[in-house]
């Protein structure tokens, strides 16, 4: 088996423009099995473009992405059986209860015992107390909460969060944290995590690629890209990168 195949995502060499602006120049990214990795970069830096081309929502004017094993955009709805993503700006079925809303996904994923796994994905994120609410009737935070719970129903290989704990208080956020950790822990997924709380990145990664200008310019673990970059935490190097992205 080569490192490609056993790689759960391999992004090689990606492009994107828009309007002769160059968002993304030569992005190169992997995620092995299980493993927990951080996609950060001040605003401009290329980060939601190169996560959707990830994810295969946009295509790269040149490049390639592979999601375990499944090359997109051509096997893209094979590729996406084994991903889970959230995000607090997609969508859930107003007229839904939680539970029954999340029965219907878990129904799409094709889980088995459809009615214990939406107990227990409730259960983990300790939000059974919405099972009952109707989805239109969520703050912003709750829907949050029932996005990330959606996107772990299926036990995905590879579970991509954009700024999953953005809308949370820190209480709750730090439960999510902890639930994604135990979920990591007992399944084996690989974790594809932006966010702009570095707190959280240095909690949640083991390595961390940062983005500026469309390109990768630091790909170690939090503690090394803190220490290369002259600062005790990745709080400094975002404020530097974000400071530079300002001045160009």
């Amino acid at each position: 088996m080569t490192q490609q195949e056993a790689d759960v995502l391999v992004a090689h060499e990606l492009r994107k423009t828009f309007k002769k602006v160059e968002a993304v120049r030569g992005i190169s990214i992997t995620v092995s099995p299980g493993e927990r990795v951080g996609l950060l970069g001040p605003n401009g830096a290329g980060k939601t473009t190169t996560l959707l081309m990830l994810l295969g929502a946009i295509l790269p004017d040149t490049g390639s992405v592979t999601i375990v094993g499944h090359r997109l955009p051509r096997h893209r709805s094979r590729a996406m059986e084994s991903v889970g993503f959230a995000a607090g700006y997609l969508p859930l079925p107003d007229r839904l209860k939680v539970r029954e809303a999340l029965g219907v996904f878990a129904g799409w994923y094709g889980v088995r015992n459809e009615k214990q796994a939406v107990s227990e994905a409730l259960e983990r994120f300790e939000i059974t107390h919405l099972a009952d609410r109707l989805c239109n009737a969520l703050s912003s935070g709750q829907r949050t909460l029932v996005g990330i719970v959606k996107a772990t129903l299926h036990n995905p290989r590879l579970l991509v969060l954009d700024e999953p704990t953005a809308s949370l208080d820190p209480d709750v956020a730090l439960r999510v944290r902890t639930g994604l950790l135990q979920f990591c822990a007992s399944t084996g997924a690989a974790l594809l995590i932006t966010s702009h709380d570095m707190r959280e990145v240095e909690m949640l990664t083991e390595r961390v690629i940062f983005l500026a200008n469309g390109q990768v310019v630091a790909n170690d673990t939090p503690a090394a890209i803190a220490a290369t970059f002259g600062y005790d935490d990745l709080e400094g190097v975002f404020m530097q990168l974000a400071d530079e992205a300002r001045r160009a």
